[in-house]
């Protein structure tokens, strides 16, 4: 008979890894003068700070981060490349705000609209790429709308595909920071766009508006955004030594306080948090008893690579136990998850994750069960 039990802590983990594998840590208290705010470790998905992250809110240009998501999957799916050319009409060509300064009725390559949205924040090349995309801008938001629910971006709704004031145009730092991590990892082959600091087109150059490209403190993206209700924003990612940040901020006053908070917080997140890796794929984390299988024992073992984020502060504190049945009964099939790993320390939210069989156990055959069955009564049933 199996008996649910915990196993002993992994010891070993609890003096070398911290305690930040709930979803959101506690860490070293701050405060951000953002209305909105949210900083996450995205080799984790750890989110390190968050300040209404939830809250409904317009994201002006920030917005052009899914229009270029749309963009690029067209291109991934062979429905686009960059070379191809596209109209630019009366409307695109009259949008005010940010421009590319595109000219009436000319064809403009995909790749020159795609830089003139990224480092321009073209509201202009925006709409062209809309149009030429869906035929309207209008139903251009609409599928990008349908494609960030797709995502799981569940709290945005997009009305247009510049940011353009609309009081049915929103989204939330905690989406933004999701789909900007979606578009790091599912088009990695585009991303370089973001970190290109100017481009010229129609003999104007233009910087890019991302004011952290220009601090050399790891920044290669992503967008910044502004309207009189929005106050100022970002959208900004950075990575150090393989570890990479995702903050969103709005609401701020001003450029400057936007550069300025947007750097204090992500050098904040780097000083404060590390990430480490746990446990590799498939690497054996304990071995469980099996009862009347080919193998006494199976090991056990994790689906994914399994890291990390910690405070520095809260490196003694965490707990890491192995829960499982055992003995586990033959036959076992590889990958059946046959018990959890559970990490606690205080002030974090406990974490379970499974833990798989890693190699499949047949079950002994008629002799064998009476052999196993025998000794076991031999020695006690202990």
């Amino acid at each position: 008979m199996s008996v649910a039990h915990p196993r002993k802590p992994i010891a070993w983990i609890a003096g070398v890894i911290v305690s930040c594998l709930a979803s959101v840590a506690s860490a070293a208290s701050i405060d951000t003068i953002a209305r909105q705010a949210i900083l996450v470790d995205m080799s984790t998905g750890t989110t390190l700070l968050e300040k209404n992250a939830h809250q409904r809110m317009p994201t002006s240009s920030m917005s052009k981060i899914m229009t270029m998501y749309m963009v690029f999957d067209r291109i991934k799916a062979g429905r686009l490349s960059l070379d191809d050319t596209m109209p630019v009409s009366e409307r695109a060509w009259r949008m005010q705000g940010s421009k590319m300064f595109t000219e009436l009725n000319a064809q403009i390559k995909v790749e020159d609209l795609i830089r003139g949205v990224i480092i321009q924040s073209g509201n202009d090349a925006s709409v062209v790429l809309a149009e030429g995309l869906s035929g309207s801008e209008e139903r251009f938001a609409e599928e990008m709308t349908k494609r960030a629910k797709e995502l799981g971006l569940n709290e945005s709704n997009f009305k247009n595909a510049t940011g353009w004031p609309d009081d049915n145009h929103y989204s939330t730092c905690a989406d933004l920071a999701l789909l900007a991590q979606h578009l790091i990892k599912d088009y990695p082959e585009h991303y370089h766009y973001y970190s290109q600091t100017e481009f010229t087109y129609h003999g104007i150059k233009q910087g890019n508006r991302n004011p952290l490209l220009y601090r050399n403190m790891g920044v290669d993206g992503m967008k910044t955004g502004h309207t009189d209700t929005a106050g100022y924003g970002l959208t900004a990612s950075a990575e150090r030594n393989g570890r990479r940040l995702i903050l969103v901020v709005n609401g701020l006053p001003s450029m400057q306080a936007r550069a300025d908070e947007s750097a204090r917080l992500l050098e904040w997140g780097f000083r404060e948090f590390e990430s480490y890796a746990l446990f590799k794929k498939g690497e054996p984390v304990d071995q469980a008893a099996v009862w009347l299988g080919a193998s006494n024992t199976v090991p056990l073992v994790v689906a994914e690579d399994l890291r990390v984020t910690m405070n520095r502060d809260e490196r003694r504190n965490l707990k890491v136990s192995v829960v499982l049945d055992e003995p586990v009964p033959a036959p076992i099939e590889q990958g059946a998850q046959l018990g959890k790993i559970v990490m606690e320390a205080p002030g974090f939210s406990k974490k379970e994750v499974p833990l798989l069989a890693g190699q499949s156990v047949d079950r002994l055959g008629i002799v064998g069960r009476i052999g196993a069955a025998a000794m076991h009564l031999v020695s006690g049933g202990s």
